[in-house]
């Protein structure tokens, strides 16, 4: 290894990003994690830490800025851990996170399946339904500072809605008025530990205050001063957490006042969700993430399927629509409750749910003779435990679905699940979590047996997936030439650019569907701008002129 020394300054090439958005510059094969540099650029850093076989730096200057770099739009970005990629254009924090799950599918999970798309948001700013502010001994309300418990104050946070915001300020106002004291960590002194809020699509919010305790003074105070300050504002909620540890919510809860939850609407469902229920953050892109896994699932109508973690039952009510029966299993007892309303409220009456453990409910359910079809899995971040994958394997599925929010873990089961005889026969990533290094990932494990195997068939036609494109999707490029120069093109206009550049495309990509009618031409501005992207991708090699 390099002889690193806390202090040195030294200069090299980004040749990328780590799992957590730091830059990656590789000094004499030796990988150096640098925040917020952009790949492409030669920066001087300065050495903060030497590890065994790496070193942790920080930016010192920028030889040259790369195209990609964008001044931060947040005063509290690098000091807040709440985002990490607000300093580059969001085509290159595509490449980044399409990168991320294919090196952890390749590298962790030891397959060989390409990673079709990465499907980007056409919103990043305040897309997040869920917003908790932890609040500092000092009574500060904001964010942790990266890899710490500091809270750094923030009033306005890019990635809420505003009457997230504005709920949290109302409290804070609260709590100063009447001097309401702050939780401390340390101590574990004090009373008001988080701020919890939750939106819907029509603007109507719920306010949930964790507190380190039973009761709280001035509660109805406290309910006027967040009604007043967002008027949408459907209940105020207390919860109960005494225990001295990092968990957010306890187990109790007592409404103030108003009502306990809010309904949502998702993939055409009407969902009630409750405070600690599951439901994923950015509806949206949740939206394509439960089709992709909905396609995944390849359902008929003929089959029985088992959604493992299902929360509030927003993928078990989807697969539901197409499956002939579905089973939901999940270990929060208010999250299957509400579940099971959420199936009575939408009409499903070929759905059912277990409260239990995954892998206990698994081997519940195949000691009755249950064989599934179909399983879909949707774990926390830490991923699925040996014995539930022991459970899935257990109750032979044609297929798995497994919907990720972290790319190491998925590629560490991946690996187990191929140990086991499934494979990964396809993958696709969905950007549920813009300006963050978080991304989610749906892939397909099919059990191959010479007696009984399933065919995927693969339109090559949509997929079009080649060399050129494994270092840009066409998700990419269209984010790239519509932010670069504002410009929306098709997927048909970058494919006719691509065979113009001696690319390989697809043999049927975009080509007429019936004979005799006409395929629009791709006009010369929308052909440079592409062109401009794929010399950008590194596609074909930049003009001299």
């Amino acid at each position: 290894m390099e002889k690193f020394e806390k202090g040195m300054v030294c200069s090299g090439l980004a040749e990328g990003y780590s799992s957590d958005g730091l830059g990656i510059v590789r000094i004499n094969g030796v990988v150096v994690f640098v925040p917020g540099v952009v790949r492409g650029e030669t920066v001087d850093f300065r050495i903060t830490k030497v590890m065994k076989s790496s070193a942790a730096g920080e930016l010192v200057r920028v030889q040259q800025p790369s195209p990609d770099r964008l001044e931060p739009d947040c005063p509290h970005f690098g000091i807040c851990g709440g985002c990490d990629f607000r300093h580059l254009r969001y085509a290159e924090e595509l490449w980044a996170k399409r990168r991320r799950v294919q090196d952890a599918l390749t590298r962790l999970g030891g397959s060989s399946v390409q990673v079709e798309e990465i499907a980007g948001a056409e919103n990043p700013l305040r897309y997040r339904n869920k917003s908790q502010y932890p609040v500092g001994s000092g009574g500060e309300i904001g964010f942790y500072r990266a890899r710490s418990h500091q809270v750094i104050p923030v009033d306005h946070c890019l990635l809420q809605p505003e009457i997230c915001d504005e709920t949290a300020r109302a409290v804070g106002e609260w709590m100063r008025r009447y001097r309401v004291p702050a939780y401390d960590e340390r101590t574990g002194r004090g009373l008001v530990r988080h701020i919890y809020t939750r939106v819907n699509r029509k603007g109507e919010s719920l306010c949930c205050v964790v507190a380190n305790g039973k009761r709280l003074p001035r509660e109805p105070e406290l309910a006027a001063m967040v009604l007043a300050a967002v008027p949408k504002t459907a209940g105020v909620v207390l919860n109960s957490n005494t225990q001295k540890s990092n968990v957010i919510l306890g187990n109790k809860y007592r409404t103030i006042w108003g009502q306990s939850f809010l309904l949502d609407t998702l993939c055409g469902l009407t969902f009630k969700l409750s405070v600690p229920s599951f439901y994923q953050v950015n509806p949206v892109q949740a939206e394509t993430l439960y089709d992709k896994a909905l396609e995944f699932a390849a359902l008929t109508g003929t089959e029985t399927a088992l959604d493992l973690y299902c929360g509030a039952g927003t993928i078990t009510l989807r697969l539901a629509q197409k499956a002939k029966r579905v089973i939901g299993a999940e270990i929060v007892p208010e999250a299957i409750r509400d579940a099971k309303e959420n199936a009575v409220r939408n009409g499903v009456q070929n759905a059912e749910f277990f409260n239990g453990d995954a892998s206990d409910v698994a081997v519940k359910l195949a000691a009755e003779g249950l064989r599934p079809d179909v399983i879909t899995v949707d774990p926390p971040r830490k991923g699925l435990a040996p014995e539930v994958i022991a459970a899935i394997v257990g109750m032979m599925p044609d297929r798995v679905v497994y919907v990720s929010c972290d790319p190491a873990t998925l590629g560490r089961d991946v690996k187990i699940f191929a140990e086991k005889g499934y494979t990964v026969m396809r993958a696709s990533a969905v950007d549920m979590f813009p300006r963050t290094a978080h991304v989610e990932t749906v892939v397909l494990l099919s059990k191959l047996r010479a007696e009984h195997h399933i065919e995927v068939d693969l339109d090559l036609g949509e997929m079009d997936l080649t060399s050129a494109e494994s270092k840009a999707t066409y998700e990419e490029i269209k984010a790239y030439v519509l932010e670069k120069f504002g410009l929306k093109v098709s997927h048909l206009y970058i494919s006719q650019v691509k065979r113009k550049c001696g690319l390989e495309v697809g043999p049927n990509y975009n080509l007429p569907k019936s004979e005799g009618q006409r395929v629009p031409q791709c006009p010369p501005e929308k052909e440079k701008a592409i062109m401009a992207a794929l010399e950008h991708f590194q596609m074909i090699e930049g003009s001299d002129s």
